[in-house]
């Protein structure tokens, strides 16, 4: 198909605009001079009240969504809230795709995660896995809403011809990213273990398992450019997805860390512990086609993301 460029001073609502995928949306719209963003913060619009979503939709007439707005967490959050994980973000996505149609908005992007594949999908993932096996247990509730909001993004497509599509990045990380103790993903967990071990002059830093599996991270800056890419060049049934194409040990990623962080002790590898999947990759070779691919090195993300760290995480107490 041919690109659609947007108009830059249409409103855009950029919905969960300050969490890590929505704040970095927002960063590229302006970089590119899109001069009508439309944010809200949750306590100025609840997305779980259909009533107020309505409103907003009813007064501002977004002509763009990208729909970043979730309840996430790790295996233990979802473990322990798994109402809230399927309630809430069914309530968000019904509430925004159904206003974004109702009040015609033209083109809708729906950010959904790699969780949505079977736990035994085919490596690296193509997009044609999803509802081919059992879902991994400690995330299937968060799974299952965003599967929902791919096919609810698909029935509007097909009944009312209404342009939704859904993108499904891979593991992401950057600024904004989620740094705590306990409930942080690995790379942000990795890097705050070397910085605070560098920091009290610890003598090593233990890390989870050999360090055998193989993972797939993304900036979360060329997750953006990607988002603003397929509301411009991509409009159909099926979801893409979004990824960098490279794999990486989490032992390669663990001595890329502690180079950035300029850890000088050594890692030590609890291999009682358990190691987790053996491999997670997306297929990006339809994103590859339509004419995208991913532009940030993990080093030189990691050397972002840490000042990022060192700028607005360091002095926060928790």
């Amino acid at each position: 198909m041919d690109p659609t460029p947007i108009d830059k001073s249409a409103p855009i609502f950029v919905a969960g605009h300050r969490g890590l995928v929505g704040s970095a949306v927002v960063r590229r719209l302006q970089s590119l001079g899109y001069t009508n963003l439309l944010l809200r913060t949750h306590s100025e619009l609840d997305l779980t009240i259909q009533s107020a979503v309505d409103n907003f939709f009813a007064s501002h007439k977004p002509s763009y969504v990208i729909l970043a707005a979730a309840k996430v967490g790790g295996i233990h959050a979802n473990n322990t809230y798994p109402a809230d994980f399927i309630t809430i973000n069914l309530q968000i996505q019904t509430n925004v795709i159904t206003s974004a149609f109702k009040h015609n908005t033209t083109k809708l992007l729906f950010l959904g995660s790699s969780c949505i594949y079977p736990k035994f999908a085919p490596q690296p993932i193509p997009e044609n896995a999803l509802l081919t096996g059992p879902l991994e247990p400690t995330n299937e509730w968060y799974a299952i809403a965003k599967i929902s909001g791919i096919k609810m993004c698909q029935a509007f497509r097909l009944q009312h011809s209404f342009d939704a599509i859904s993108a499904m990045p891979t593991n992401l990380y950057g600024p904004n990213d989620n740094f705590h103790p306990e409930n942080s993903h690995v790379l942000p967990a990795l890097l705050r273990r070397f910085h605070e071990a560098k920091v009290n002059n610890v003598a090593e830093v233990v890390v989870w398992g050999s360090g055998k599996p193989l993972r797939e991270f993304l900036h979360v800056d060329d997750l953006a450019d990607a988002v603003v890419f397929l509301m411009e060049n991509y409009s159909g049934m099926e979801h893409v997805n979004v990824g960098s194409g490279k794999e990486v040990s989490i032992r390669e990623l663990a001595e890329l860390v502690k180079d950035v962080v300029e850890y000088k002790g050594e890692i030590v590898w609890d291999s009682s512990k358990p190691d987790g999947t053996p491999r997670k990759l997306m297929d990006n070779s339809k994103l590859a086609e339509i004419g995208w691919e991913a532009r940030i090195s993990l080093r030189d993300g990691l050397r972002d993301t840490y000042k990022w760290y060192l700028e607005n995480v360091v002095n926060q107490q928790w």
